[in-house]
């Protein structure tokens, strides 16, 4: 078993995080230098390069679960120094979210913890947030990654359903109009080729994946790239185009009349806690907190 030198794992996580030694050395304070020979050290103890020298220094492939077990030794470290001082500073945890579920149910299940626990919640897709727990960012994410990131435990929380809407003006110019809500799936291929799509960013899938299933190619559609879970809905109901929303989100402008469902089907989004296998009091608040509100909103897990 090797036995780290905690020194030199936060001169790596330091560097990783801040993306220079200089700034490593001036959080640490310490020299540059005293840095560099740590890592270097470090490299040496684990047999391979641990960064990349570029312009942010980045950890390598063999350098992320390092930078991850330095952060989580900090976190365990932290957690003993407050209960061995009865330290009433708030732990810190980091979490990874995809923007609907943050919307819709996670922020609700965590606001009872804002008093005891101070969160830090990077918003990610839920295709891509295993990454940031992957190279250490994050203590645990929401996820639709089955696969366990090395280090990590994973659990199903539940399926988010999503279906494709629009406003109803929007709906009756492309579709056919008036538009009769029982008119769900008389959509036509040609009508969604032309039709104004809303996309959460670059990485959001969930349109593509509905117009493939009506046969239409997603790069035909014009598209309006909304970056935030809120605001996507609201360029929705205010007619820039047509995007899949969660039913948590949806429902009551359906209700409403704000919103139409252009068809029946639906596109269901699997999604599953990952959290570090070192595990600290506030992380499993955090991860009960979260169970809970997901077998209350969720539909069950496949």
């Amino acid at each position: 078993m090797t036995d780290w030198d905690l020194g030199q794992l936060r001169a790596l996580a330091a560097a990783a995080d801040l993306g220079t030694f200089d700034a490593a050395a001036r959080a640490l304070h310490v020299t540059p230098s005293a840095v560099s020979q740590r890592i270097k050290a470090l490299e040496q103890t684990a047999g391979a390069v641990l960064l990349r020298r570029e312009r942010p220094v980045r950890p390598t492939a063999a350098g992320e679960p390092l930078v991850r077990l330095a952060r989580q030794l900090d976190a365990l470290t932290a957690e003993a120094t407050r209960h061995l001082t009865q330290d009433a500073t708030a732990p810190r945890v980091t979490l990874a979210v995809n923007g609907d579920s943050l919307t819709t149910w996670v922020l609700p299940a965590l606001a009872p913890l804002a008093d005891r626990v101070a969160l830090r919640i990077e918003r990610a897709d839920q295709d891509r947030t295993a990454d940031l727990l992957r190279d250490g960012t994050v203590m645990g994410a929401v996820t639709s990654q089955g696969a366990a990131v090395q280090g990590c435990t994973v659990e199903p929380l539940g399926v988010m359903r999503y279906r494709p809407v629009a406003a109803p003006a929007f709906a009756a110019r492309w579709f056919g109009g008036p538009w009769d809500p029982g008119a769900a799936d008389a959509v036509r291929p040609a009508a969604l080729a032309a039709a104004p799509v809303v996309v959460f960013d670059a990485d959001d899938r969930l349109q593509d994946r509905w117009l493939r299933r009506r046969r239409v190619d997603p790069a035909r559609p014009p598209r309006h790239l909304v970056p935030a879970s809120a605001d996507f809905a609201v360029a929705v109901r205010l007619g820039f185009g047509w995007g899949m929303l969660p039913d948590q989100q949806a429902d009551d402008d359906v209700r409403a009349g704000r919103l139409v469902r252009l068809a029946d089907d639906v596109v269901d989004v699997p999604l599953l806690w990952q959290q570090w296998s070192l595990r600290t009091d506030a992380l499993d608040a955090v991860a009960h907190a979260l169970r809970a509100a997901a077998a209350a909103t969720l539909l069950p897990p496949a």
